[in-house]
């Protein structure tokens, strides 16, 4: 028997009640763009369109610095795709190509980068993290609704305020509701995931998928399909639990020898540039989950809208010019 709920479809057995997607059949083909620093042709993000995208995130950025609480965004000495100016014709700019939009305000931790280790030191600097960090999101789900964005996602990978302030988030998606009518989700890190108590506040349960598949610098496809195994469980479960999809917000491979492990400890020197290894892990995750009913799709780290710095993205992230590029236009066409 089938039986529809606000979705979701429930099987009803004999043994147990199976939750599946009403729209699982949907994949989100997603593409994160790099902001420019400068003004681009709007027929730049049309490119997007080789790899059959229907999506793309825009990330406007903030900036942080450690031991301090406050988070400055819009700063005249940003890149202007960083900025609101820049961003909304960004936005405008893949809407006019046919894309429906992931807006993607991201925190820039200045001299450490990455979000997942900032940790105010006390609660004074805890109540500025709040009120700064909810006035730059809150701005954003303002853009976001004058110019019909279709999803936002409300931080990215700060693992200890998305941990120990659930109440906080809480409260700032209630705010958000107030400004933002459009789908909402959260960017966690893949080993962070398990340790947010509030996801039944956001749409969908995003990951930022950077889990390591496979050891060696060349593993075949079938080692890094064996690697997606016990992932495969483990979000299916975590997915069945919370009642939501799980939508993978940023994932992706440097196109480098051992890019299908841990990324954070490859040699990124040219001459350990290996575009198979790319290849084969992002044919592998395809083939592993991408028609999981589970699963919601992604958003592939990265794709530039500039030419500036090619021959520096050799070993990196992007697969723009890279063999990957047709296994992706493969597995997105499919969505399309």
């Amino acid at each position: 028997m089938r039986l529809f709920v606000p979705g979701f479809v429930l099987l009803v057995g004999i043994s147990a009640l199976v939750f599946i997607p009403s729209d699982a059949d949907e994949k989100i083909n997603g593409v994160s763009l790099v902001s420019p620093p400068r003004v681009i042709p709007s027929d730049k993000v049309s490119e997007v369109k080789r790899i059959n995208a229907g999506w793309v995130a825009v990330i406007p950025y903030g900036f942080s610095r450690p031991g301090q609480g406050r988070v400055t965004f819009d700063h005249e000495r940003q890149w202007w795709g960083e900025r609101t100016e820049g961003t909304s014709e960004l936005i405008s700019y893949a809407k006019s190509n046919g894309f429906k939009v992931m807006l993607k305000p991201h925190v820039w931790v200045l001299g450490e980068g990455w979000t997942g280790d900032y940790k105010p030191h006390n609660e004074e600097e805890w109540k500025t993290w709040e009120q700064d960090f909810s006035n730059y999101i809150l701005h954003h789900a303002r853009l976001a609704a004058s110019l019909n964005v279709e999803m936002l996602c409300i931080g990215t990978e700060y693992r200890t305020p998305a941990k120990e302030r659930p109440e906080f988030w809480r409260g700032l998606i209630k705010e958000i509701k107030k400004e933002y009518s459009g789908k909402i989700t959260y960017a966690s890190n893949w080993d962070n995931y398990m340790n947010i108590t509030w996801w039944d506040e956001v749409d969908y349960i995003g990951i930022d998928s950077y889990f390591p598949l496979a050891e060696g610098d060349s593993p075949s496809l079938e080692e890094i399909k064996a690697g997606w195994v016990p992932l495969k469980e483990e979000l299916q479960s975590f997915s069945k639990e919370w009642k939501k999809r799980i939508l993978f917000t940023e994932y992706g491979f440097q196109s480098v020898k051992g890019g299908a492990g841990k990324h954070w400890e490859v040699d990124k020197s040219h001459e350990n540039a290996d575009m198979e290894v790319q290849s084969k892990a992002y044919e592998a995750t395809f083939q592993s989950i991408w028609n999981e009913p589970w699963f919601a799709g992604g958003f592939l780290w990265k794709w530039h809208l500039t030419t500036r710095g090619a021959e520096r993205n050799k070993t990196r992230f992007t697969p723009q010019g890279k063999p990957a590029e047709k296994i992706i236009a493969k597995w997105y066409g499919k969505s399309s």
